[in-house]
């Protein structure tokens, strides 16, 4: 008898009610959006085992390919993942309707307080709060990737390095588009990828077609 794969089952997907409140939740809480965002919805995905790590790192490589605001793009993904097309118009209602709401909001209280001193101080200190979050972010998504890469041989791992580190060269410099960084780092890594060939001996499970 052929031994069975054990594979990973994901938890239930969840109600449409469950997943517009959550979302919800992460809009009211994702002050800041961007990185402080991105954090939030990587974890709720991941303690809900609604997506797995790989999932959830694919599914952003996917949306920074494609016209839009990416973490709305993630959302609806999410969403269209898991309930179909009802559930990304609940995901997205859900981590919309905060932020509308308080960027009115905050617009119209932040036009008569932004000359303030104290208010002046604490906007020059949100800057390096979010450059931290980012490369944080950055850290954790990149892990899994690193570290099969190191399983599957020192000459993958390298590649992977070396496309990672020149795309963050070519993002720094000015004029350069990061559509077009993220398609060459694709390509590249397709290139190197299918010439060097994964370890004989990497533990089972471990590669990718």
């Amino acid at each position: 008898m052929r031994p069975s794969l054990s594979i990973p089952s994901l938890k239930p997907r969840p109600g449409l009610w469950d997943l517009f409140t959550t979302w919800l939740v992460l809009g009211i809480q994702s002050f800041g959006g961007g990185s402080s965002t991105l954090i939030l919805i990587h974890q709720a995905c991941l303690k809900r085992g609604w997506v797995d790590e790989d999932e959830f790192v694919r599914l952003w490589a996917l949306v920074q390919i494609s016209p839009g605001i990416n973490l709305v793009k993630l959302t609806i993904l999410v969403g269209h993942r898991l309930r179909g097309w009802p559930g990304l118009i609940a995901a997205g209602a859900g981590l919309l309707l905060p932020s509308a709401a308080a960027t009115v909001l905050m617009t119209a209280g932040f036009t008569v307080i932004q000359s303030q001193p104290l208010v002046r101080a604490a906007m020059r200190g949100v800057l390096p709060a979010a450059i931290g979050l980012s490369l944080a972010m950055g850290v954790q998504m990149a892990q899994p990737l690193i570290t099969q890469a190191y399983h599957e041989g020192t000459s993958r791992l390298a590649a992977h390095l070396v496309i990672l580190a020149a795309a963050a060269l070519l993002m720094a410099v000015n004029g350069v588009s990061p559509v077009v960084v993220l398609l060459a780092a694709g390509g590249a890594a397709v290139l190197l990828l299918a010439v060097i060939p994964v370890k004989k001996n990497q533990p089972a499970g471990e590669s990718r077609p």
